[in-house]
């Protein structure tokens, strides 16, 4: 089974890009499942209906979430409406929405996805997403045998370390949140697919997706300014992975990069 995961979507670029080259990486790929973490869709921080809609309709199934889950505060009554939006699993119970959802393809294969948040350097600090993990895992059902993990964290130990935690018990472990792509993406000893960041999917000429010189004032001028989304050319970043259906392990993981405008003959995988 192939599952493209999609990188921290950043406002309008990422979602542009989306919309425009998702429908043929779904042929291209022979994609069975799109996941995309969509934390920053709305303006680089937060989710809207509108915004989350787009992407649904073009093709993405599932959408993960992060620390920016309720900067829109609509997302708070929307994501009980929208099963497909995710929220970190490990916020505390009574919160709106869930972070673990069973998706179903086309084939009739189940898959679970859980999306975690990371406690080192993070804001809100939130319940321990290891034992989160353990929880969440020893209750799924029995027919679920594959399971995606993102984990939306800041420190990159704290993602290798959840990825050896989890190895042989889920497909993959993908790390979202710094929007730095890493070239780390490898397979572990027992079958769990793992990368520590799958990087941004927005305008990379940019400071992590927002305008360059307003990025520049807060550091260089250490003044005040309001981040903006940068305008310029989209590009997907993601991973692709081949997961074996019976055993719900790893055959490959694969990094993507795609760019706005870019020819369906062009499109390469790492």
């Amino acid at each position: 089974m192939n599952l493209l995961f999609i990188g921290d979507v950043v406002g309008q670029p990422g979602r542009r890009v989306i919309s425009q080259q998702l429908p043929t990486l779904r042929s291209r790929l022979k994609l069975d499942l799109v996941v995309a973490n969509a934390e920053n869709i709305a303006d680089g921080a937060g989710v809207t209906k509108k915004t989350a809609t787009q992407l649904l309709d073009a093709g993405v199934d599932v959408l993960t979430n992060g620390n920016h889950a309720w900067d829109k505060k609509e997302a708070l009554e929307y994501i009980v409406t929208e099963p497909r939006l995710l929220r970190p699993h490990n916020y505390p119970d009574g919160t709106p929405g869930t972070g673990w959802f069973i998706a179903t393809t086309s084939a009739g294969h189940k898959v679970g996805i859980l999306n975690l948040m990371g406690n080192v350097f993070m804001h809100p600090h939130l319940a321990c997403p290891f034992s989160l993990a353990d929880k969440t895992l020893a209750a799924k059902p029995d027919d679920v045998k594959m399971v995606l993990v993102d984990l939306h964290a800041e420190v990159t130990s704290e993602k290798m370390a959840m990825g050896w935690h989890l190895d042989g018990r889920v497909s993959a472990v993908v790390g979202t949140h710094t929007h730095v792509p890493t070239a780390d993406e490898r397979v572990f000893p027992k079958g769990t697919g793992y990368i520590t960041d799958v990087g941004m999917t927005g305008c990379y000429d940019s400071v992590i997706g927002m305008d360059t010189e307003k990025s520049l004032k807060r550091f260089v001028q250490k003044l005040p300014e309001r981040f903006e989304v940068a305008e310029g050319i989209g590009t997907i970043c993601g991973v692709l992975l081949d997961l074996n259906e019976q055993t719900g392990l790893c055959r490959a993981i694969t990094r993507v990069r795609v760019s706005e405008n870019m020819l369906e003959n062009s499109i390469r995988v790492a």
